[in-house]
């Protein structure tokens, strides 16, 4: 038995199962038991939506700022209100601590409560005429209904960017949740019904992803898409958003690098990576896994990130004592393996962990690698799991052209007491985002998102709000 419900969809204001009624099992990744079902809907259901979406974005961008901000302050106060509950069935369905997924839930509301307060003041601008009877202006405009998709890895954090800019720009949304994870997400839609937002304005849909992405991105309706996953999946989504000439957001895969220069605070390091590395089982999108350690600490940096990584309790999320909760499905734990046996192949040393570990669920150790070569699987594909990859370097230059090596572009991370180094790894790094000497990454008012094969736009910070937004430029002049 769980007090884990079924989840609906949501579409112009009601919630309901799919025209067909069909449903998808929910389980729960410490037990592997299935704990619910996710409705999933279909063509009919996916075109009801849309065109609730076109109605509803007629009467939210209808709606002043003001009274915009009044809903969404609404709606994180009642998030807030409701975090235990949230947080269970976050832990339940995705298996992270239940501490990370309070985390989140409160992280969330403070998003919403971020971005209702910038929609107020998306201003625009006057520029001077070259006559004087001529007044220009720079008008911003909600650029209307949206189409957001989310992965599973942080069921709130992910579609709460997308829909609190989304509602705070005045457009209205059409979310495709996970399927995995379907119970949190839903939750965090229902705050906004309670909140006062008008039907159609919010719209909730699960199913078959291939086919809710091309119908949606695709119909007349929707002239926005944002979404979260996979590099691959990614550039498949952008290419049909590009046929149709929609607007998007891009926040594709990374494969962080770690920059730890000799002059580091070793210790502190080391303490903090882990903890970083291991959050949500290393199922980040911004998670660091190539470390690269200069030549004068790589040992004692091992030692002291070995010790820290023993020392986590992994288990069941719902217990309190545990840090690091099962991978979200048993496609992570087999990816773990082939990482792993490919590591060994290479001649690489798995310095702690290395396994599956218990009888029931997706367990797995957090694991420490060092000696991989740049040609290992771990070391070109984004691991996404608790696979810590170390590597001393020898230069500055060295360093850098390992950070930059890959395709990717979203996040990273240095180490130095060094004013100069740390501007010059800030510049020479090609990532969206780099944080030095602390985590300082992923706050509503600061801009989230990627370069290259990570993506493009941001999902945080003024520039995210921007992106929801179309400028209109109005010249006029006087009346004879």
């Amino acid at each position: 038995m769980t007090d884990y419900p079924d989840t609906a969809l949501h579409i112009d204001g009601h919630w309901r199962q799919g025209a067909h009624k069909r449903t998808l099992a929910v389980h729960n990744p410490a037990t592997g038991a299935v704990i619910g079902q996710v409705a999933c809907a279909e063509t009919t259901d996916l075109e009801e939506a849309a065109q609730a979406a076109e109605r509803g974005f007629a009467v939210w961008r209808g709606t002043s700022a003001f009274a915009r901000y009044k809903v969404m302050r609404q709606a994180a106060q009642l998030l807030r209100e409701r975090v235990e509950t949230v947080a269970h069935l976050m832990t339940l369905e995705q298996g992270k601590p239940l501490a990370e997924a309070r985390m989140e839930v409160l992280a969330g509301a403070d998003t919403i409560d971020w971005f209702s307060e910038e929609g107020r003041r998306a201003y625009g601008r006057v520029i001077p005429a070259r006559q004087s009877d001529v007044y220009q202006l720079v008008i911003q405009e909600p650029v209307g209904p949206v189409a957001a998709f989310t992965p599973w890895n942080f069921p709130i954090n992910q579609i709460v960017r997308k829909l609190a800019s989304a509602l705070a720009a005045g457009c209205s949304i059409v979310v495709k949740a996970p399927e995995e994870t379907p119970a949190s997400p839903a939750e965090l839609i229902r705050v906004f019904i309670d909140a006062g937002v008008p039907p159609g304005s919010v719209n909730l849909v699960y199913g078959d992803p291939a086919h809710i992405s091309s119908y949606l991105i695709a119909h007349p309706s929707i002239r926005k898409m944002s979404f979260t996953g996979s590099t691959a999946v990614g550039k498949q989504l952008a290419s049909l958003a590009g046929l149709h000439m929609k607007r998007m957001t891009m926040e594709l895969g990374g494969h962080a690098p770690v920059v730890v220069f000799n002059d580091a605070d070793v210790a502190l390091a080391a303490k903090t990576m882990v903890a970083s590395k291991f959050r949500n089982a290393g199922q980040v999108c911004v998670s660091p896994t190539r470390f690269l350690v200069q030549e004068e600490v790589f040992h004692e940096f091992v030692e002291q990130f070995i010790l820290h990584t023993q020392q986590l309790q992994v288990g069941n999320g719902l217990d309190a004592r545990v840090q690091m909760g099962p991978l979200a499905n048993p496609r992570r734990v087999a990816a773990m393996e082939d990482m792993v046996a490919d590591a060994q192949l290479h001649g690489a040393q798995i310095k702690t962990g290395g396994h599956a570990a218990g009888a029931a669920g997706n367990f797995w150790t957090p694991t420490v690698i060092t000696g991989l070569p740049s040609t290992a699987h771990a070391m070109t594909q984004e691991p996404f799991g608790p696979l810590a990859l170390i590597n001393p370097f020898a230069s500055f230059d060295d360093a850098v052209r390992e950070a930059n090596r890959l395709p990717f572009g979203l996040a990273a991370y240095a180490w130095t007491r060094s004013a100069r180094t740390a501007q010059r790894i800030a510049a020479a790094v090609e990532t969206g985002m780099i944080t030095i000497n602390h985590l300082g990454l992923g706050t509503p008012e600061t801009p989230f998102g990627g370069i290259k094969d990570s993506g493009y736009g941001s999902e945080g910070g003024s520039e995210a709000l921007q992106a929801y937004m179309n400028p209109k430029f109005v010249s006029q002049a006087g009346l004879l």
